[in-house]
């Protein structure tokens, strides 16, 4: 894929940036370099799974991943002025402010 002048302008629009005609032919050649490496990473083999890298010996087994949430000294429910289902309520501010 080439990445030109006008796709770069075009998504600066797109992003509302603004780019300085003096920036923009070393953006276009980074542009360019990154898409190209990431048309690279497509062409590597995507069969089979990779094997899994251990620090130590084979013989030596990892354990389970389980998630154990950590006990807390207070409930939940004690450490905002409102809660409820399982939310914090907070107040509105400013912009989301009921008028």
């Amino acid at each position: 894929m080439s990445i030109d002048r006008e796709r770069v302008l075009h998504t600066a629009r797109l992003a509302e940036l603004a780019i300085a005609d003096a920036e923009l032919p070393a953006l276009v050649e980074q542009l360019s370099r990154i898409v190209d490496y990431v048309e690279q990473l497509g062409e590597l083999p995507a069969a089979g799974e990779a094997a899994v890298h251990r620090s130590g010996p084979e013989q030596v087994s990892l354990r389970d991943d389980v998630v154990d949430p950590a006990p807390l000294a207070r409930p939940i429910a004690e450490l905002a002025p409102e809660f409820r289902d399982g939310f914090f309520l907070v107040p509105r501010r400013g912009a989301m402010a009921d008028e």
